[in-house]
């Protein structure tokens, strides 16, 4: 019995972006839900989100997929013309990601694709579904700057059937202007909610500690890595540190009141957050939906010249919603009392079940086209 004859909702495929490990992660609540709908789900990717998004879901089919291998530079300061010696690189990867797509449809029957700001996995024949909150990329030259990437995103994005937006469309939302633009893309948009892998806050009190969450390209990840080791030494209390490298087995060492972990599963880590007194993090944006989903009080650094970031921090540091500090500036002991007398208000995000209902028109879509074939 092949593929085709074991489902009747149609076989998606998913691919997330490689671009730090949170564009994987926030799949996860959708893969679930295909899944508890009876659809047939084909994963693709690389490296660690690859290790990841196996460790979750180790009985679907895994693709490999080679990723943009974005690289940020140590100095903030050079960071946008690092980015730029990228470009022909990054569009490269996505004339080869197209390519890629037209034999696997073919080959695996594909019925359609959601992709995770993978930006050449749109197909003619494939209802394709395009992720981002970022439908306004902050550059950091100005308003003009920003018009000028914005057209040339809305490109890529209008060659898909439809763009998910994981953000709530009114109301109390996370993205600020990076998901709510002037101007949206001619495709069909979508305001799915905020997407988190965790169920709701479900705190055991087995445990209170400092837990320390490392994510994102390198070589900022080490960097973080190696000043927070450096200043937890004078950290006495239970401090739990997870790496954010799935696919390493490299340990290092760390003082008796420190366990380190390279990863954990989304199980694990929701117990960790939900027994944590304080959450530090980088403030990449499927962190912070993560922490909204769990109402956990976190500081949040962003990533050095990553603009989305630093502007999500200064949106999330003016709705209390996050105690955010620059690397540069950022002092352990110092931070902890800043963030102990910061006014945190942890407001339910408004989700109203829009992933489920985009999903359900998904899968019409797809049954619609099988039928017209």
């Amino acid at each position: 019995m092949n593929q085709r004859e074991t489902t009747t909702k149609g076989i998606v495929l998913v691919a997330p972006l490689d671009w730090g490990l949170g564009h994987a992660t926030r799949c996860i609540p959708i893969i679930k839900n295909l899944l508890q709908k009876s659809c047939s789900v084909i994963l693709a990717g690389q490296g660690k989100t690859k290790a990841l998004l196996q460790q979750e879901f180790p009985e679907l089919l895994f693709l490999d997929l080679p990723g943009y291998n974005v690289q940020y530079s140590r100095e903030k300061w050079w960071l946008p013309f690092h980015m730029a010696g990228q470009i022909p690189k990054i569009l490269a990867a996505i004339d080869a990601e197209n390519e890629w797509l037209k034999d696997v449809v073919q080959k695996h029957q594909i019925d359609a694709v959601v992709s995770d700001n993978r930006y050449g996995l749109y197909h003619e024949n494939v209802h394709s579904v395009f992720i981002s909150h970022q439908l306004l990329i902050k550059t950091g030259f100005g308003s003009w700057a920003d018009e000028i990437l914005q057209t040339e995103n809305y490109s890529y994005i209008n060659k898909f059937s439809e763009c998910w937006v994981p953000d709530a469309e009114e109301g109390n939302n996370l993205a600020g202007e990076l998901s709510h633009p002037a101007k949206l893309p001619s495709v069909p948009v979508h305001y799915i909610g905020s997407l988190s892998r965790f169920d709701s806050a479900t705190a055991t009190k087995g445990s209170e500690h400092l837990l320390v969450i490392l994510s994102g390209p390198e070589p900022q990840r080490t960097i973080l890595e190696e000043g927070m080791m450096e200043q937890l030494k004078e950290y006495n209390d239970p401090v739990v540190i997870v790496r954010g490298l799935p696919d390493d087995v490299e340990k290092i060492e760390a003082q008796s009141n420190i366990k380190v972990y390279n990863h954990v599963n989304a199980r694990e880590l929701q117990l960790l957050i939900d027994d944590a007194t304080l959450v530090i993090s980088r403030c990449g944006y499927s962190t912070v939906m993560d922490l909204a989903a769990l109402k956990k009080k976190s500081i949040l650094i962003p990533t050095p010249g990553q603009t989305e970031q630093e502007y999500l921090a200064q949106h999330l540091m003016k709705k209390n919603f996050a105690f955010c500090i620059d690397q540069d500036k950022f002092r352990l002991r110092t931070a902890l009392e800043l963030s102990n007398a910061f006014p945190y208000q942890l407001n339910d995000v408004d989700n109203s079940n829009n992933l489920n209902t985009a999903v359900d028109q998904l899968l019409l879509k797809i049954t619609h086209s099988s039928t017209v074939a």
